[in-house]
């Protein structure tokens, strides 16, 4: 797998994650918990895109 490849496959992950957290926030009871795990695994996915792309650079 290209190193652009897998910068798209965590863009598309990343945007999954994003998309679950508004879900999660717009229920009537929210759990907190389980949105801060899913930040944090964004967060995480944003610092391995940054990674490999200051390395593609």
């Amino acid at each position: 797998m290209t190193i652009d490849a897998r910068i798209r496959e965590l863009g598309n992950r990343h945007r999954q994650l994003d998309e679950a957290i508004q879900r999660e926030t717009g229920r009537p009871s929210v759990d907190s918990l389980q949105v801060r795990e899913l930040k944090q695994r964004k967060l995480r996915l944003k610092e391995q895109i940054n990674s490999l792309e200051a390395g593609a650079r």
